[in-house]
């Protein structure tokens, strides 16, 4: 994969040495736009298979720790099979459209600074350890790729935060109601 058809995220244009300070941007824009957003708005799936904003919120944040750890693994085994992170099962488990948007701005900003903290002291041949993938397909990833797919994460989700919040604009937040849907299936 070395580009995103949604976005327009190039894989190659990411410089390794920028992504540290792109994670920690880019989850400050995310955080920026869950605290002052309405609750309504933030709780609202905008369409049916689409998450609410603060679900894209929290799996972001999610997805920082998840990369971290498996980078962390990378870089003390060789080659290792990355658990899956359970996306779709994480929202309805971890109950995340419940959770409060203040402490996921707070948390999304730790675990961005955490993963930098951890890229910003590899080497280069650490760049180039790698694991087993598995998505979209599975497929041995370095950590350099691992690092730059966590910033088109957070850059498509932001995307999909904004699209969010724009559509309960767009219908008015105070008709919103909030889409806490018990047992339905999760987003694709």
């Amino acid at each position: 994969m070395n580009s995103c058809a949604a976005c327009a995220f190039q894989y190659d244009d990411q410089a390794l040495i920028d992504v540290p300070e792109r994670l920690r941007l880019l989850a400050g824009e995310i955080g920026d736009r869950l605290t002052p957003a309405k609750d309504g708005a933030l709780r609202r799936r905008p369409a049916e298979g689409v998450w609410s904003p603060l679900e894209y919120g929290c799996h972001v944040r999610d997805v920082l720790l998840v990369q971290r750890e498996r980078i962390l693994l990378a870089l003390t085994e060789d080659t290792p099979a990355f658990a899956s992170m359970e996306r779709d099962e994480r929202v309805q488990r971890e109950h995340y459209n419940e959770q409060s948007p203040t402490v996921v701005a707070g948390q999304l900003s730790a675990a961005a600074a955490a993963l930098a903290t951890t890229l910003a002291a590899l080497g280069d041949d650490e760049w180039r350890r790698s694991g087993v993938y598995r998505w979209p397909t599975t497929e041995i990833r370095t950590i350099g790729w691992i690092s730059r797919h966590t910033v088109h994460e957070l850059i498509h989700h932001l995307r999909d935060i904004d699209a969010g919040l724009q559509a309960a604009t767009a219908a008015g937040t105070s008709e919103l109601a909030v889409s806490r849907p018990a047992g339905s299936d999760p987003p694709a």
